[in-house]
């Protein structure tokens, strides 16, 4: 947010934040109206003048620390009144900026501040184990059945960006549940009343995306007989879901740049502006770096979807999850089938969690449904599942972790350490209960310590 009794201040802020690339901000001119604004809204930073009718900055630097002491605030000031502004630093405040402003200073000290607020999130997220009991909306997560603390984390981070509007990118395997996160994290912003549109990108050919995410009027083409609403328009209020973005072609992403950048786009055929109020998340089973990397992933595009990045773990790596899922679906599709199979034999409770589920949760789900079809007795037994555990290949069953070197028992831990914090080492070292020097000493021992 930014807050300053210039309305054309306020607008020469907006575009240089815009042209770096970051985020949309509210534009304030009376500060009375920051209060209020604060305690509806999860702002990161707020970008404050000093001097201003009604309410003074110093005013309002004190409602914001009240009422969102982990918001960041950046002071501006008059070269007259920086004693004040230090002041101001001792309420809170990050830094301060003296006019006229320096609009390429202000975006460095912008994105520090940011980054700071984002170092301080996740440090709290990873200095304990997250529990689901500290969830605020437990009700919402009901139909993602977890157990494991990997994916309490999970279902934090998703309660923490659910309170912005911030665009966020999901990334796991395929099957481990990205869309259904998606549509939670709908549910639990304020844009829940608005409607949650998912677009599946790989169904897109390059001659239709535009039509089908745009829209076109009556005549644009032979064959459009009437005017048809594009998914940016279906989605306008609410929640735009686009799943495994990586796989949309290059030229089509430059085309959907523009229109978050600009937020407006015409119907193909129209000349007439149609104005975009949503929230994009986005996600993919890819690795994203080397999806840049690669080209399947524009940079640019990267930066706009990936405001927030939430990374769901596997299910072969969230061990507790396994057998409560599978009593999940067992009670589920025993219902569909008006079977009165009642519980997983102990044979078949071993085989599942012993096996990898390449296809993650997905695939559990179907395991447990065929199996439900065969099974004859109250107990769904191994004899049920074996043909599909047992065609998906001896390589896929995990090794026996007792024959693991302690060597590489480490290099896992750590891997997955790295995986669950974005590649973040500072949060990894934490995770792992050591210092962040004896991780980078191990990453070295290890052959873990290259750029990938």
């Amino acid at each position: 947010m930014v807050v300053d009794d210039d309305q054309g201040l306020l607008f020469s802020i907006r575009t240089a934040l815009l042209s770096a690339g970051l985020p949309d901000p509210v534009l304030v001119s009376d500060s009375r109206q920051v209060g209020a604004l604060v305690r509806s809204h999860c702002f990161h930073l707020v970008l404050l003048d000093l001097v201003m009718p009604h309410l003074d900055g110093m005013e309002v630097l004190k409602q914001i620390k009240a009422e969102s002491p982990a918001t960041e605030c950046i002071i501006v000031t008059a070269v007259d009144e920086v004693a004040m502004a230090v002041q101001a630093m001792r309420f809170g405040a990050y830094d301060y900026l003296v006019k006229p402003l320096n609009l390429e200073r202000t975006i460095i000290v912008i994105g520090h501040a940011l980054e700071r607020y984002q170092l301080r999130q996740g440090m709290a997220l990873f200095e304990r184990p997250q529990r689901f009991e500290d969830l605020k909306f437990p009700e919402k997560f009901a139909g993602m059945v977890a157990r494991d603390e990997s994916m309490a984390l999970v279902f934090h981070q998703a309660e923490i960006c659910a309170q912005s509007d911030y665009n966020v990118m999901i990334t796991g395997e395929t099957g481990v549940g990205k869309g259904m996160l998606a549509r939670i994290i709908h549910q639990i912003s304020s844009r829940s009343n608005g409607p949650f549109v998912a677009v599946n990108m790989p169904a897109f050919s390059n001659t239709l995306f535009e039509d089908d995410i745009f829209g076109h009027i009556r005549g644009a083409y032979t064959g459009a007989v009437s005017d048809k609403r594009g998914f940016f328009e279906t989605a306008q209020g609410g929640t735009l879901f686009l799943d495994e973005i990586t796989e949309l072609a290059p030229a089509m992403q430059g085309k959907l740049l523009r229109v978050i950048e600009e937020k407006e786009f015409y119907r193909l055929g129209s000349t007439q502006i149609v104005n975009v109020d949503l929230r994009i998340l986005s996600a993919s089973n890819r690795n994203v770096s080397e999806a840049m990397t690669s080209g399947h992933l524009r940079r640019d595009l990267y930066f706009r979807l990936n405001e927030y990045h939430i990374h769901i773990p596997e299910l072969r790596r969230r061990p507790k999850d396994i057998l409560v899922l599978a009593d999940r679906f067992l009670k589920l599709h025993a219902r569909k089938n008006k079977k009165s199979i009642r519980q997983i034999s102990f044979e078949l409770s071993q085989a599942l969690q012993q096996y990898d589920f390449p296809g993650n949760v997905r695939e559990l789900e179907n395991i447990v449904a065929s199996a439900v079809l065969v099974e004859t007795t109250d107990t769904l037994r191994l004899s049920s599942a074996q043909n599909l555990l047992v065609s998906s290949k001896p390589p896929l069953l995990r090794r026996d972790e007792s024959f693991l070197s302690l060597d590489e028992l480490q290099r896992r831990q750590i891997l997955q350490a790295l995986r669950l914090t974005s590649g973040n080492r500072t949060h990894a070292a934490r995770m792992l209960g050591i210092g962040l020097r004896t991780l980078q000493r191990k990453l070295k021992s290890l052959d873990l310590d290259a750029p990938k």
